[in-house]
């Protein structure tokens, strides 16, 4: 098992930033590869960056590129998103997610992104 605890969510004005954290613990963090998720209201969950397990590699949505970084750090068993240049679309619960090739098993609680024009 994986238990994983989102944290860093709040309320912003569009254009400023907020950097998410999800602490892990359980089994071997840097077993899985991570990802965050977003749900927005009345629209499905999505994934829009992901990480492997050593941080070499990867994945944002296209809209987000530039915007978003997603990071690791697998001595503290945590992985972040930095989100920058914040819009009112980025309302969200923002989730994270351990995995493995690309299957996710294992979600934190989320936490809500509000940003206020």
């Amino acid at each position: 098992q994986v238990q994983l605890v989102e944290s860093g969510g709040g309320l912003v004005q569009a254009g400023g930033s907020l950097r998410l954290s999800c602490a892990a613990s359980g089994r071997t963090f840097s077993n899985y590869e991570m990802g965050w998720f977003r749900q927005a209201p009345g629209k499905e969950r999505k994934l829009i960056a992901s990480i492997s397990r050593s941080g070499s590699t990867t994945y944002y949505e296209d809209s987000l590129k530039g915007r978003f970084t997603i990071s690791r750090d697998n001595a503290k068993n945590t992985v972040y998103l930095q989100m920058t240049s914040l819009k009112t679309e980025d309302t969200a619960i923002y989730y994270c997610a351990a995995g493995t090739a690309g299957h996710y098993g294992y979600w934190g609680q989320g936490t809500q992104v509000t940003v206020s024009s």
